[in-house]
């Protein structure tokens, strides 16, 4: 592989015909292994008091390469919808699935983590050689090796790749299930915990849509909750 880098300083996407300046000299690897087909995966909302626990998975082509990506909670919204129509048209495969209140608060969060990025893994129209994980720890999928990287998500291609995809998709879908429940603001805090948030909850009481092994109020009033 070449050690020079490439000029990115006038950038035109081929997929969206964007031209973008970027003066950064950081630059995510993009991948662990020449020759072979990588996917990375990374979820997004573990944190969160409402919602479902999302994860994606993406397997890019060997010379994708687009200025802007990098771990999506760097990027504002803008740029993270731009990356995502990039992503999902250039991507050799991707998928996007979700673990539900339900199943957090019956397996715990972590596990939850494992089950949405093994269904993401599933539904990929091509199966993976090696994975590139996001964080520390991984339920191993099938017979496919993996590798665990701390802050992956600001290190390999792939793995941003899937921590925007798991980001706009999660966040979409809190978007919808804010118009049922607008009291609690999720349009804008996407079901983390706020004040106004816990505020909320405090004033009219969790939805189903609420992580109830969660802590979302101090613990005398969580008691009075449930």
């Amino acid at each position: 592989m070449s050690d020079t880098v490439p000029d990115f300083s006038n950038f035109t996407c081929r997929h969206t015909g964007i031209t973008c300046r970027f003066n950064s000299g950081c630059m995510l690897l993009p991948f662990y292994e020449p020759g072979r087909l990588e996917a990375g995966c990374d979820e997004a909302g573990r944190g969160c008091l409402a919602g479902p626990v999302s994860a994606a998975a993406v397997i890019l082509p060997e010379d994708f390469a687009h200025p802007l990506l990098n771990d999506s909670k760097q990027l504002s919204a803008a740029r993270r919808a731009l990356l995502r129509e990039v992503i999902e048209s250039e991507a050799l495969a991707w998928a996007v699935a979700f673990a539900t209140p339900a199943e957090i608060d019956r397996i715990n969060i972590l596990q939850a983590s494992y089950l949405a990025m093994h269904r993401a893994l599933d539904s990929l129209k091509t199966r993976p050689a090696f994975i590139l994980v996001d964080g520390n720890r991984f339920r191993a999928y099938a017979a496919v090796p993996h590798v665990c990287v701390v802050k992956g998500d600001g290190k390999y291609m792939s793995i941003a790749a899937a921590s925007v995809l798991a980001k706009t998709h999660r966040d979409a879908a809190m978007d919808q299930l804010a118009d049922a429940f607008p009291e609690y603001d999720w349009l804008s805090n996407k079901g983390y915990p706020t004040a106004a948030h816990r505020e909320a909850i405090r004033r009219h009481g969790p939805t189903p849509h609420h992580r109830r092994s969660f802590q979302l109020l101090p613990r005398d009033e969580q008691l009075e909750l449930f």
